[in-house]
């Protein structure tokens, strides 16, 4: 068996401190297995032109010397941060990368390991084998069975993310509080999540019940995989606990005693796999949604403008099918989905003042209601331990905020030096350590695949290549989701309160079905949270979710959420086994026949060495001609979904020729863009100004060019990603209007030189050089960083008035600076840019300086549509922007001193176990990520 060691690469001095800890904390040091040569891969027909990279590094377990040698000395396990520096360094060497210098900064993700490169090689049973390269650490998995391949896989899975994959199954069930302490952010990640995705035990047997039942032979299989990945896990769960070189974790969380080894790491089960698609869907595969906050944003509009006039407003920041959109099909084909009817039926906005939300939390005792802490008593050698828990396992809002990550840039064959096409794409997933997602080779009968898996519920490469073809995603988003108003009522036919807990369905008066989970804490020495419980409650109808309460033209009703994937979110397993098999994936048309068994919402993207192709998943609802789904809908048959099935929450689904679709267009990007022409957005903020247009304007130049590499889409991704969204498209409108009279005051003229000077260098947000922690054209940064919330409020505000503005702002935050605590991690989490007001500024400027704006927001804003009061406008905000100093634009917090912009904008690996990471430069940027061009085909 393969057991974790650490590279201690200090001073004589550290390893000797670490090792003193006995092994009671770290169990005997493990003895490396062999080197012998791989079992013979199957043919790759990528020919070393296949890349990939997945920081921080493929290890993400350590026992608890290693944790303890990290925190006192900074030194790593073994692979567990080797793809940190590559993935980083790709900021200060993208601008000269050719294809022969990828490897400087990717993974070569060929099939096998060559004999000089076996670091170890592990047989956890006859029937398979798990070879790991030195270069990484990256498990290939050879299987003579298939049932041999998947217990491989899962028993490489557990010795790379058994600590991570313990953590999130417990996120699923609702459990993280109990599992890994009561501080504040578990207790609201978990409220969060189980607001969502309530289940009880029995319904997560029912998922894979229906698998079994609907999904043929194929299905079956499926399931046998998972149970065999899963006997895989707790093969190498028991070893590890017998043999003491577990997670330390464990320990600091109170599960094992470090000096007896008297504990249980819980075994694992089939359901438990159920609970962690449950949360991947729930982060990457869902769409839709906020119906409610829509509905206040209108009845906002509607005040201020009146029924008609602010119907039109609001629909106009709305911007459902925006015509200057940025598309991913940009043929002109059309795939009409979601829209606005012309006379909807069926809406139901609440009562002005009605609304309340649904009460999720009860029964709080000790530390739950008070907060107080408590420390408990541990060895002297683990006092730097202490308190690692203290802010949360996990960011509190995973789940509450928006998310629509990842991008992709696919080039035809007819427009590269090869003739065969390019593709460079990858899922941006947030930055964790250990990451969500694990690199791996699986190869056996029926299965011939490498890439990222979600750990947890890798029986197959989700995200990877197979023999001669490669394939990726994106979070679509599409709407999937809707809000019903249903009616409450009683049991004895008295008058109903908006706090009844029967409602109305079809006629008949039922009771909501009440699903609870009740957790309990007590301190540990990872986190410090006194003793404490709570009760969650959530009523299940038979249209969803209960989420608010409210009146509707006087009458109480309860605001429901129904996601079409709820209780669905592992059915998905078929179209993901089918992309692993390369028996069935063959070409651009049965990949996407593939993906068609997937219900995620989500955009998968191929190529191979012939085509690239294009597919949009999703549990596409059908309902009603004359429904709305941007608002609340009466919980009524009339307006159901077609073919409504409560029992198990099926229905009529649209067919996959309705999915936006595409093979060998010539080219493709997608960043969470629009999808087609008529697909109607499911959120607020795709309009004119997206950061696909990022992608998109450099991919066109490139195929005009034609000769497009690997090198040059991946310098094209590169670029996007140190680029400052509002600097490279809404700047240039700004400055229009700023000089559209000269600029007289000094130190507002001084900062529009600095601003035009940062545009005209390509208003980037990179260092002067690698590691000078300085950006270029700083002042410029940290002025448009001051000047944008100011600037649209300055713009806006006068105009819509302070209920209208703020509601808006509640549909669409106004900016999404890297520094800004947002995205999968909060703060320092790379991803930006995508949710802004910059369409809103975009073509409102436009209009106001008589240009030609298609799709409008209507009504000018700025300066009330003068181009002199716009200007003045924009002159006193920007005056107060430049004024700022950096220590106010840049305030600090636990990782950065005050005013140091490169940090507050930095990527900091979020540790979910006890190792931790250095910090590193800002990209807007896949965290998986892979570069392929496949020369040839079988």
């Amino acid at each position: 068996m393969r057991r974790r060691t650490g590279k201690l690469t200090c001073t004589a001095i550290a390893t000797t401190a670490v090792l003193a800890l006995g092994a009671a904390l770290a169990g005997p040091l493990p003895q490396r297995a062999q080197a012998a040569p791989a079992a013979a891969a199957v043919t790759d027909y990528c020919q070393d032109q296949c890349s990939d990279i997945l920081p921080p590094g493929q290890n993400g377990n350590a026992t608890l010397a290693e944790i303890l040698a990290n925190r006192a000395f900074g030194t790593h396990p073994e692979h567990s941060t080797d793809q940190l520096g590559p993935y980083n360094n790709l900021v200060a060497g993208y601008p000269t990368l050719t294809d022969d210098k990828l490897t400087d900064f990717f993974n070569d993700s060929s099939f096998g390991v060559p004999a000089d490169q076996v670091a170890s090689v592990t047989k956890p049973r006859d029937d398979v084998t798990i070879t790991r390269d030195k270069k990484t650490g990256v498990p290939h998995i050879q299987g003579t069975t298939r049932e041999g391949t998947e217990f491989g896989a899962g028993y490489a899975a557990g010795q790379d993310r058994l600590w991570l994959m313990d953590l999130f199954r417990h996120v699923g069930r609702g459990e993280l509080t109990s599992f890994a302490g009561g501080a504040e952010a578990n207790q609201g990640l978990e409220q969060s999540f189980f607001g969502q995705a309530p289940y009880k035990e029995e319904d997560y047997q029912a998922q894979i019940d229906y698998i079994l039942a609907t999904q043929g032979e194929r299905g079956k299989q499926a399931l046998a995989d998972a149970q065999s990945y899963v006997d895989g896990i707790n093969a190498y769960r028991k070893q590890a606990k017998d043999g003491r070189y577990f997670p330390g974790e464990y320990v600091l969380t109170g599960k094992i005693d470090a000096i007896t080894n008297v504990g249980e790491i819980e075994p694992f089960k089939l359901t438990d796999l159920i609970a962690l698609a449950s949360v991947v869907g729930a982060l990457f595969g869902n769409g839709g949604g906020g119906e409610v906050e829509s509905a206040l944003s209108l009845l906002a509009a509607q005040q201020k403008y009146g029924i008609a006039e602010g119907t039109k407003v609001w629909e106009s920041f709305r911007e459902r099918d925006d015509p200057e959109a940025a598309l991913t099909v940009h043929d002109g084909t059309s795939f009409p989905y979601a829209g606005k009817p012309a006379n909807a039926k069926g809406t139901a906005l609440p009562d002005p003042g009605s609304l309340t939300p649904e009460q999720l939390v009860y029964d709080k005792t000790g530390s739950a209601k008070t907060g107080a802490t408590q420390q408990v008593e541990a060895p002297k050698k683990l006092e730097a331990l202490r308190g690692i828990y203290d802010d949360g396992v996990l960011p509190r809002d995973l789940f509450s905020r928006k998310h629509g990550m990842s991008n992709a840039l696919l080039v035809s064959g007819k427009y590269t030096a090869s003739g065969n096409p390019v593709a460079v794409f990858g899922p941006q997933t947030g930055y964790f350590a250990p990451q969500l997602l694990m690199l791996q080779e699986l190869q056996g009968p029926g299965i011939s695949a490498r890439g990222a898996s979600f750990a947890g519920v890798g029986m197959y490469v989700q995200l990877g290549r197979g023999q001669d073809y490669a394939w990726s995603a994106t979070t679509s988003a599409q709407d999937v989701t809707d809000t019903f108003a249903v009616e409450l009522c009683t049991p004895d036919g008295s008058t109903p309160t908006k706090d009844s807990t029967y409602y109305r369905y079809h006629g008949s008066c039922l009771p909501m079905e009440k699903i609870e989970r009740r957790n309990a804490w007590k301190p540990t020495l990872a986190d410090s949270t006194a003793e404490g419980s709570y009760r969650m409650q959530v009523y299940r109808t038979k249209y969803g979710l209960v989420t608010h309460r409210a009146t509707v033209d006087g009458k109480p009703v309860a605001y429901t959420l129904l996601r079409a994937s709820y209780r669905h979110e592992a059915d998905s397993i078929v179209g993901f086994q089918m992309l692993n098999d390369p028996g069935y994936v063959k070409d651009a048309k049965s990949f996407q026949s593939a993906a068609q068994h997937i219900n995620y919402t989500f955009n998968w993207f191929y190529a191979d060495s012939r085509q690239t192709a294009y597919y949009n998943s999703g549990l596409n609802l059908v309902r009603p001609a004359d429904v709305d789904p941007s608002l609340p809908i009466k919980g009524e048959a009339a307006y159901e979904w077609r073919d409504f099935d409560p029992t198990v929450n099926t229905a009529a689904y649209a067919p996959p020729a309705q999915h936006p679709q595409s093979i060998d267009q010539d080219y493709y990007v997608s960043w969470n863009n629009r999808q087609a022409k008529g697909y109607t957005a499911a959120g607020f903020g795709n309009g004119s100004v997206h950061r696909g247009n990022l992608l998109d304007d450099r991919v066109r130049a490139l195929v005009k060019k034609g000769g497009v590499t690997r090198a040059a889409l991946t310098r094209a991704m590169a670029e996007a990603a140190v680029a400052d969204l509002r600097g490279e498209d809404v700047l240039p409108e700004l400055l229009k209007v700023l000089r559209s009279a000269p600029v007289t005051d000094p130190q507002a003229a001084k900062a529009v030189q600095q601003l035009e000077s940062w545009q005209t260098a390509g208003a980037q947000r990179r260092e002067t050089s690698a590691g000078s922690h300085t950006y270029g054209h700083a002042d410029a940064v940290r002025i448009m960083d001051a000047w944008w919330p100011l600037l649209v409020e300055a713009e806006f505000k006068p105009q819509l008035g302070s209920d209208l503005y703020d509601a808006l702002r509640a549909n669409l935050t106004v900016d999404e600076a890297p520094s800004a605590g947002h995205g999968p991690t909060g703060s320092h989490a790379g991803s930006s840019f995508q949710y802004g007001w910059w369409s809103y500024v975009d073509k409102d400027l436009r209009a106001v300086l008589g240009e030609d704006v298609q799709g409008s927001l209507g009504k000018k804003y700025c300066g009330a549509g003068d181009l002199s009061a716009c200007r003045d406008a924009l002159l006193t905000s920007l005056k107060q922007a430049a004024a700022k100093p950096a220590t106010e634009v840049y305030p600090g917090d636990a990782n950065c001193s005050a005013g140091d912009q490169w940090c507050a904008d930095s990527i900091i690996q979020r540790p979910l176990g006890g190792v931790t990471h250095d910090k590193v430069h800002w990209q807007n940027r896949p965290t998986y990520q892979q570069v392929v061009e496949f020369p040839t085909h079988r």
